[in-house]
């Protein structure tokens, strides 16, 4: 479909039609044609930037906050879905693991599988806590990382696995172990009973 022109008694046509009707909305004035010309904003004064030398320490005392609470406070937090006597006594160290497995030094590739393995067989034998090894995650000197990095990838990862499939329907309950269990560094994992 191709534009053309307007006749003239078109125009004249139109104008008579539009002549007898009226208009149901107000008048409104135009923003732009009846606005006054305001002058432009000024412009702000670039604030001098501060001597720095790459690898320093950044001088501001503005606290950084993570809006997500930390990994031992979540799980603290989480709702206690065993036995609650059961509870307080394995979280004071008093129940003794029946199996346990060391994942500290694996990488995530290795501890993954090895994880699974673990609590599917560790539930397949009858047993009901387990303790994994995680390790506390050291720190590490890695220059020339684009962005700050978290440490202890494993202890990161192991509660999130367990709550993934398969083993999300073997583990019923997963805390930080009890200090003479390896504390910050191990997670109790209490195991639902096999079917």
């Amino acid at each position: 479909m191709s534009r053309r022109r307007v006749k003239p008694d078109e125009l004249d046509l139109w104008n008579q039609v539009a002549s007898t009707t009226e208009r149901l909305a107000p008048l409104r004035r135009s923003l732009i044609v009846d606005a006054p010309l305001q002058e432009a904003p000024k412009k702000r004064e670039a604030k001098p930037i501060a001597p720095f030398s790459l690898g320093a320490l950044p001088t501001s005392t503005r606290e950084m906050r993570d809006v997500l609470p930390a990994l031992s406070e979540r799980l603290r937090s989480a709702p206690v879905k065993m036995d609650a006597k059961s509870y307080k006594t394995m979280q004071r160290g008093k129940l003794k693991p029946e199996g346990r497995i060391d994942l500290h030094g694996m990488t995530v590739a290795q501890a993954h599988p090895a994880l699974i393995s673990f609590i599917m067989t560790a539930q397949a034998n009858g047993r009901r806590l387990v303790l994994v090894i995680t390790g506390k995650g050291g720190k590490r000197e890695e220059l020339g990382a684009i962005a700050p990095q978290r440490m202890g990838a494993l202890k990161r990862q192991v509660p999130i696995w367990l709550t993934m499939a398969p083993v999300s329907s073997a583990v019923l309950q997963v805390t930080e172990s009890h200090i003479k269990h390896g504390g910050a560094g191990a997670y109790y994992v209490y195991l639902r009973r096999a079917r």
